[in-house]
């Protein structure tokens, strides 16, 4: 058995009930709840942690690039913040402005180091092993978001056609679990909250590892591979599926409501048949990489405008 996470024991336990499993991404994808993060949570304190007033501005439309309108939406949040970071220091119109961003390597030797998972608990075991003011500041930055999300976003719930898609899975007999990069503390809440926890097997967080690591680690060799597939937003998503070995069913962007609708009219038929593989798999795809650009809209110090995609470990 690979090693993982203590926290992850509970998806290597998991012992199937039926012969198809579906995990499910959180924000963006099955809740409503991913622009008013950025927008009002995440955004403000990177603003506020990183010292960005003098470029707040540019800060928010980086910010907001990163995490909702660019091929890393989606992003783990310690690694949406060294992207961050890295566009504005290369952003041309912060130098102009005379202000001159970090290099922060101590965030960059975390965000590599083998076992430290990224997330609140990993990164706190970073800093007890490698104490540093960098680090401390990223955790205060995390710790803010968190509260800031826990006073700010209220009543946010599933889109239009989440809850019918799952009730069809569950008639189907199809196995689901939540996979997010996001904190489990929140999404029990959030799942709970809105009534669609009831529908899911497990709910995997960002303590429990990577996304693809939720699918090997709960479904890998426990269903055939043209039954295991992965719902999601963002292209990091698509990429943790390709890990996985899995299918991939994309939520477009802005077209939420639209994705859910043709996932339980049509998609999950084809899972079930087993022609979703294939042709049609490939058509989904091709869309959903026409929504997020992989390149900068503004000038850059170095010329290069190609959005780099940072490996999730």
């Amino acid at each position: 058995m690979s090693q993982h996470p203590e926290a992850a024991q509970v998806l290597v336990d998991f012992v199937p009930t039926g012969e198809f499993f579906v995990g499910i991404d959180s924000d963006g994808c099955a809740m409503d709840a991913m622009d008013i993060k950025h927008q009002e949570c995440f955004t403000p304190a990177y603003i506020k942690a990183w010292d960005l007033q003098p470029v707040s501005t540019l800060a928010r439309q980086t910010a907001l690039f990163v995490n909702l309108g660019s091929i890393t939406r989606g992003l783990n949040r310690w690694l949406a913040l060294k992207q961050l970071l890295d566009l504005l220091r290369d952003r041309t119109e912060v130098a102009e402005r005379g202000v001159t961003i970090p290099e922060y390597p101590e965030l960059t030797a975390f965000i590599e180091a083998e076992g430290y998972p990224l997330s609140d608990k990993g990164i706190a075991a970073y800093a007890a092993d490698h104490p540093c003011e960098t680090i401390d500041r990223a955790i205060r930055w995390g710790d803010e978001v968190n509260a800031r999300i826990a006073d700010m976003v209220h009543g946010c719930g599933p889109f239009p056609g989440v809850r019918e898609s799952m009730q069809a899975m569950q008639d189907a007999g199809v196995d689901q679990m939540t996979v997010s990069a996001t904190p489990l503390h929140a999404l029990e809440y959030e799942w709970n909250a809105h009534g669609i926890a009831q529908y899911m097997k497990v709910i995997a967080g960002q303590e429990m590892g990577s996304k693809a690591e939720h699918v090997q680690y709960a479904a890998k060799g426990k269903y055939d591979a043209d039954r295991i597939m992965l719902i999601g937003d963002a292209p990091g998503d698509r990429d943790a599926a390709a890990k996985a070995e899995c299918l991939y069913y994309p939520i477009l962007p802005g077209n939420e409501k639209y994705s859910w609708a043709r996932f339980r009219d049509e998609a999950l038929g084809k899972f079930l048949d087993g022609t979703f593989a294939g042709e049609y798999q490939d058509s989904l795809i091709a869309e959903f990489n026409s929504y997020l650009p992989d390149v900068v809209p503004w000038e850059t110090i170095s010329g290069t405008k190609t959005v780099p995609m940072p490996r999730v470990k």
